[in-house]
């Protein structure tokens, strides 16, 4: 059977609309940092799965998942309601597109992302893997109110020099107010950073949240010569499709 059940170790609210928890992880679960995995609940005898990004690194024994909270959500109303003790179906198979290995090592890499998009980005900052492959990364996060900014005091608590954090919140009083793909897209967000214009030799670009913020990105991306990772190869710029299915 490809799913196990996991038991609820943990569950961190952010906001009304954002919260965070942690599973147990099956003995012979593997994964890439960036992956994302299905995990579902069931109801009635029937699974009810969504794929999620896995927040945690490859090297914990627990799970790490950030949530998204739809009232009317057929999962997420279900899982803002787990406690700790709790049972949470985990499948056996990762993928995903936002790994280290899908995207060039090279001189800056922009990790742009909206909402509960930042769940991959947080793997990726928490493995020194990633400041081995780069010389500069930037973490973008676009929220509508500060209370959404998870992982924020974390993120600004860790001692890496080469890390850039951005925090957008555009709905409320914040020092940046504007949305992340349009600081990067107007050059504002490398100038106000200090560092080069983005470049499509030199650099790479990391997208995961809305969809329309995805498609925004990748349309400007295409036309401005960078190369999409896909099947003909790895290119310089990468982006998460299946982000999608975590926001309903």
């Amino acid at each position: 059977m490809p799913y196990s059940e996991q038991t609820v170790q943990s569950v961190r609210p952010w906001s009304d609309k954002t919260f965070s928890f942690t599973l147990s992880r099956p003995p012979d679960f593997a994964f890439e940092n960036g992956e994302f995995v299905t995990i579902g609940l069931k109801r009635e005898g029937k699974l009810l799965a969504r794929a999620y990004s896995i927040v945690s690194t490859a090297d914990r024994d627990h799970l790490e998942f950030l949530s998204i909270h739809v009232p009317d959500g057929p999962l997420t109303s279900e899982l803002a309601r787990i406690r700790p003790g709790d049972s949470v179906w985990v499948n056996s198979k990762t993928t995903g597109t936002l790994t280290l290995k899908h995207v060039r090592p090279g001189r800056v890499v922009y990790m742009l992302s909206t909402g509960t998009g930042l769940a991959p980005f947080i793997s990726l900052i928490r493995d020194p893997a990633l400041y081995a492959r780069f010389e500069q990364a930037v973490l973008v996060h676009s929220v509508r109110t500060v209370a959404e900014l998870a992982y924020r005091e974390e993120i600004e608590a860790l001692n890496r020099p080469q890390l850039h954090y951005v925090p957008t919140v555009t709905r409320e009083t914040f020092p940046t107010r504007e949305r992340g793909a349009d600081l990067f897209r107007s050059g504002e967000l490398s100038r106000r950073l200090g560092l080069p214009a983005p470049d499509p030799e030199r650099d790479r670009v990391m997208v995961c949240g809305n969809p329309e913020m995805t498609r925004e990105l990748t349309r400007y991306l295409k036309d401005t010569g960078w190369t999409p990772t896909g099947h003909r190869g790895v290119g310089n710029f990468t982006t998460e499709v299946a982000f999608v299915v975590n926001h309903e």
